[in-house]
């Protein structure tokens, strides 16, 4: 059967849609991965280019999210294309949510570039695998790849206890030396931040099984066992 003007139409627009949720993802990454390097290297500048890119994220989230409205309505999808432009319109705000996490961060580096160097040991540990872990949810979105989001959930507990690691750390070198203080609280937010952002990515990791196999695992893989 020859497709229509209007089935190409519709499927172009899909294909745009996942282009953008990719293009969005990979400027959130760059994000998160010179917010990081701007507290390591202790780069002000790089801080604060890195927050000015979060106005182009946060058009990006309007674009996305103009453009689901506009396919929901102007063609009423069904089933698997329902599922994943609402699912989209889900992932697009985890993005634009981690882009803030990052500029926090670098508020952060701005504030710790200005007193004496400090050492980060954990936190690139924590960054490496945060930004893995979106990466493989959002490749897994793309790919329809429910096993590849799997991988990411558990990752999220890895994530979780560097953090506890970080905090235990920290709690004690700012007992051995009050003059740590401010900068041992800021540090801490960055790990916070950085714990955070893999919340968000293990988010979109089961917005992705959702849209790949339909079934919902939110919460699934923390409820303890008995």
């Amino acid at each position: 059967m020859t497709r229509t003007h209007t089935d190409r139409e519709y499927e172009a627009k899909l294909d745009e849609l996942r282009q953008r949720l990719v293009a969005m993802a990979e400027r959130v990454d760059g994000m998160v991965e010179a917010s990081v390097r701007a507290v390591v290297t202790r780069d002000t500048a790089l801080a604060e280019a890195t927050i000015a890119i979060d106005r182009e994220v946060d058009r990006c989230e309007l674009e996305c999210d103009e453009l689901c409205l506009l396919v929901l309505a102007r063609w009423q999808p069904m089933a698997s294309d329902l599922r994943s432009i609402t699912i989209a319109l889900k992932m697009v705000t985890d993005l634009e949510r981690i882009g803030d996490l990052a500029v926090n961060i670098c508020e952060r580096a701005l504030q710790l570039n200005a007193q004496p160097a400090f050492e980060y040991e954990t936190i690139p540990k924590m960054v490496v695998i945060v930004r893995e872990m979106l990466g493989d949810a959002v490749r897994a979105f793309v790919d329809h790849d429910s096993e590849l989001a799997r991988t990411v959930l558990p990752r999220d507990d890895e994530v979780d206890e560097h953090y506890h690691t970080v905090f235990r750390a920290l709690m004690q070198l700012m007992r051995d030396d009050p003059t740590l203080l401010d900068r041992g609280i800021h540090v801490q937010s960055v790990a916070k931040f950085l714990e955070r952002i893999g919340d968000h990515a293990t988010n979109l990791a089961e917005q992705a099984i959702f849209m790949a196999a339909g079934k919902d695992v939110r919460h699934l893989h923390k409820v303890p066992r008995t």
